[in-house]
C-alpha cells in the first residue's frame, strides 16, 4: 500500500529526479488554491525525444520505489511532450521546440512572476 506523501515531499523528489536526470529550465508553480486538481506543476525539458521519454520512465521508477507511488504517462509514444500525473504534482516535460509552442508556464505563472524559479 503507498504511503501518504504530502505534496511538498512530492515536488521535492520530482525536483530531485529530473535534476539528476539533467532535465533543463525546471519551473514550479505553486497551484494551491488555484485549482482544486493538483497543487504544484513541474515544467521541463529534455533535449530529445529520447531524452525526454527517459526522464519520465526514470520519474516513474523512482517514484514507485521510494515513495511507492505510481504515476501515469501520457504522450509516452512521440516523446515530444509527456505528462506525469503523480497526484498532488503534474509534470509536463517538452522538447524545446515544444515547449516554446505551448508556452504552457504563462498560462499559470502569475503576472510579472521569474520563470526560473527552480
Amino acid at each position: 500500500m503507498p504511503q501518504e506523501v504530502t505534496s511538498e515531499t512530492l515536488l521535492t523528489q520530482i525536483v530531485e529526479s529530473l535534476t539528476d536526470d539533467k532535465a533543463e529550465e525546471l519551473v514550479q508553480i505553486d497551484l494551491r488554491g488555484k485549482t482544486a486538481i493538483v497543487d504544484y506543476m513541474v515544467i521541463a525539458s529534455g533535449r530529445s525525444s529520447r531524452q525526454v521519454i527517459a526522464i519520465c520512465e526514470k520519474l516513474t521508477d523512482r517514484l514507485k520505489e521510494t515513495l511507492g507511488r505510481r504515476v501515469l504517462l501520457e504522450g509516452k509514444n512521440t516523446g515530444d511532450w509527456i505528462v506525469v500525473d503523480a497526484g498532488d504534482v503534474i509534470v509536463h516535460v517538452f522538447r524545446p521546440e515544444v515547449r516554446a509552442f505551448y508556452q504552457l508556464e504563462k498560462m499559470w505563472m502569475p503576472v510579472g512572476a521569474d520563470s526560473n524559479n527552480v
